[in-house]
C-alpha cells in the first residue's frame, strides 16, 4: 500500500508538513544546535579565563619594576649582612686584624685562643680568649678600635691586673673573651651543638 500526501485532505497535508517541520527542527536543535551552544559556552569560559590571566599578567608586569627594586635592596642588605656576619670564620685573618689594632694601640697580644663555636638558628657565635699587655689607656683605645670593626666583635669577661714589675708601656695584663659571629648558609637543625673551631698556627702573637 502506497501512502501519498496528495491523496490526503489539504488540512491533513498541512498537519503532516507541520509535523515533519517540527521533527526536523527538533532534530536540528538536539543534534546540531545544542552541541554548538555547549561548545560556544566552553569557548566563552576559556576566553574569560584567558582575559583574566592577561589582566593578572599586565598587573604583575606593572609591579615588576617595584619587585626588581625590592630584590636589589634585599641583595644590598644581604651583602651588608655578610660584611658584618661573614659566612666563614678565619682565625688567621681575625688574628692579623687584632694584631694590627693592638700594635696601633701600643698593646701586645700575648695569646689568642679560639674556642668551639656555639651554633644558633641562623648564625654561630665564635668566642676567642685574648691575653693582652699594655696600659689602661692603650687598652681602652684598643677596645674602641675593635668596636669600630665592620665585623661584629663583642668583648666580655674582662679581667685586668696590674703587673708586679710595671714598665713604661706595660703596666697591666688583661684577659677577655672576644666573641665574633658567623653567618650560616643554612639554618641550623634543632639540637645541634657546638662545633670545634679551627685554631690558628701555634705560637704567640707578636
Amino acid at each position: 500500500m502506497e501512502l501519498s500526501l496528495t491523496k490526503l485532505p489539504w488540512y491533513a497535508q498541512v498537519g503532516a508538513f507541520l509535523a515533519l517541520a517540527l521533527g526536523a527542527n527538533g532534530a536540528f536543535y538536539y543534534y546540531v544546535e545544542m552541541p554548538m551552544r555547549a561548545d560556544m559556552g566552553s569557548r566563552q569560559s576559556q576566553l574569560r579565563a584567558l582575559r583574566e590571566d592577561i589582566t593578572k599578567g599586565l598587573s604583575t608586569a606593572k609591579q615588576l619594576p617595584a619587585f626588581r627594586a625590592q630584590v636589589t635592596e634585599l641583595e644590598g642588605r644581604l651583602d651588608n649582612l655578610k660584611a658584618v656576619l661573614p659566612e666563614e670564620k678565619d682565625a688567621a685573618d681575625l688574628l692579623r686584624r687584632m694584631q694590627t689594632v693592638a700594635t696601633q694601640s701600643n698593646l701586645e697580644i700575648k695569646s689568642f685562643k679560639p674556642s668551639p663555636t656555639v651554633t644558633k638558628q641562623l648564625h654561630a657565635e665564635w668566642p676567642i680568649t685574648l691575653e693582652l699587655q699594655g696600659t689602661y689607656h692603650n687598652l681602652a683605645i684598643f677596645f674602641d678600635r675593635v668596636g669600630k670593626f665592620t665585623r661584629i666583635v663583642n668583648i666580655n669577661g674582662l679581667d685586668v691586673k696590674g703587673k708586679d714589675r710595671p714598665e713604661p708601656n706595660a703596666t697591666i695584663t688583661a684577659t677577655c673573651v672576644a666573641t665574633t659571629f658567623v653567618l650560616l648558609d643554612k639554618p641550623a637543625p634543632a639540637g645541634r651543638g657546638a662545633k670545634p673551631a679551627t685554631p690558628p698556627p701555634a705560637g704567640k702573637a707578636s
